[in-house]
């Protein structure tokens, strides 16, 4: 059972609101409503997953300040921006700011949903890229600084000769490093090896 995945609506237009949660809760969402940007980041970090439908033009803080701020406190739910006409500008702002996509009002359910399950399933992409990240920074953690320098070379395509001569040690000491490594990191291929370093960017 995937865990329960929540639509947050932020709109200051009830009637908006009203419609969205009609909608997506008829689309078999969970939906909670908030009335404006403030009101939304009071619980922001404490939510469980879920994607934000953001309206852009909003009294008390506008959706690109409410996106500015979801990112200065490291919270990583993704954003599809809404906007009325003429907005474009603004919403494409929002994207350089991280946003997962925005949607012109009004707009067709059909629209509406794919946008969500697109931001959802990049969402989750990017949750499974962090935490593979961090497993395979923790793994390079426990390498000798002289392993590492061994692993930078054969990331860069360089033969053991080549790593050697540039670390001044002989082509022996590479091969033993590198098995060294291999071993620590638990792997039976130079390619395993290598998609660590890759994950560990």
């Amino acid at each position: 059972m995937s865990e329960p995945y929540t639509i947050y609506v932020v709109d200051d237009d009830e009637a908006i609101r009203r419609s969205l949660s009609f909608m997506l809760r008829t689309s078999g969402h969970m939906v909670r409503l908030f009335t404006g940007g403030l009101e939304f980041l009071k619980e922001a970090g404490a939510l469980p997953p879920g994607c934000v439908l953001l309206d852009v033009r909003m009294p008390d803080m506008d959706g690109l300040e409410v996106q500015r701020e979801l990112r200065a406190r490291g919270i990583t739910l993704p954003v599809v921006i809404m906007t009325g006409h003429g907005d474009v500008d603004m919403a494409v702002a929002a994207m350089k700011a991280g946003a997962s996509d925005f949607i012109e009002k009004p707009f067709e359910k059909a629209a509406l949903l794919a946008c969500i399950e697109a931001a959802k399933t990049l969402s989750l992409a990017e949750r499974g890229a962090m935490a593979r990240a961090e497993e395979a920074r923790a793994r390079l953690n426990i390498l000798t600084d002289r392993e590492r320098d061994v692993l930078d070379g054969l990331v860069q395509g360089l033969p053991n000769k080549t790593i050697a001569y540039d670390l001044g040690i002989s082509p022996r000491t590479v091969e033993i490093h590198r098995a060294n490594l291999m071993q620590k990191l638990e792997v039976k291929s130079l390619a395993e090896a290598l998609r660590i370093a890759f994950h560990a960017g």
